[in-house]
């Protein structure tokens, strides 16, 4: 399903798009896309980042470190 999305843009910078033959749509998509994909990443990377300050707090650096040995035995 798509939506349609309309921007206002001066005249002169649709001429000039047309004389170098770009498909605005698909410049808008990309940027939007680009857009949408940074804020996801930043979110996550807040997410991750109160995580590790959660279990810092609830979890010893001996108990991460015996977990990280673990996990690699048993590869």
């Amino acid at each position: 399903m798509t939506t349609v999305v309309s921007a206002k843009i001066p005249d002169e910078l649709r001429k000039k798009a047309r004389m170098h033959h770009i498909k605005i749509s698909r410049v808008v998509r990309e940027a939007l896309e680009d857009e949408v994909r940074k804020l996801e990443e930043q979110s996550l990377s807040q997410d991750l980042y109160k995580i590790g300050r959660i279990l810092r707090k609830n979890v010893s650096s001996n108990e991460i470190a015996r977990a990280v040995r673990s996990s690699r035995d048993e590869r």
